[in-house]
């Protein structure tokens, strides 16, 4: 599996910057030609993932929230949301349907959406070091071409 492009993104973690990842993602896969749902999915995911940095990695600071992906020669969007924020104690109670750690109204399904809206998702975490949160996609519209 070859890289056929790549980008990098970094910027601060506040609320509209979660638009902007969105954005960028969405433009990044356009080559792949993906349907409408395709892209919706992606930006579901990446939405969920980036605010999920910028509400829990910094709780009581702006950070820095970095996107990685890259496109490879099988049509899969592989795409790294990390962040060096305080990082998550416990991953897999994390990913549970329904838990958070925040006391406003949050609803604790950021995980499970973006496993709805993935291929794979996988999440590594260190507290007090941050985490990263790689989701991927396979552009299946992208064989449809011929």
């Amino acid at each position: 599996m070859n890289v056929k492009n790549r980008m990098k993104l970094s910027f601060p973690s506040v609320s509209y910057n979660e638009g902007f990842s969105r954005a960028a993602v969405s433009a990044f896969i356009l080559p792949l030609n993906p349907t409408v749902a395709e892209v919706a999915d992606i930006k579901t995911a990446v939405s969920e993932a980036v605010t999920n940095a910028i509400v829990h990695a910094y709780p009581d600071t702006v950070g820095t929230v970095y996107i990685d992906a890259k496109i490879t020669d099988d049509n899969r969007v592989v795409i790294r949301i990390r962040d060096t924020g305080v990082g998550i104690e416990d991953v897999a109670r994390a990913m549970e349907p329904l838990y958070t750690t925040s006391s406003d109204e949050r609803a604790g399904l950021g995980f499970a959406v973006m496993q709805s809206f993935s291929d794979r998702v996988r999440v590594r975490s260190k507290v007090g070091k941050g985490t990263t949160v790689t989701l991927e996609k396979i552009i299946h519209s992208a064989y449809d071409e011929g």
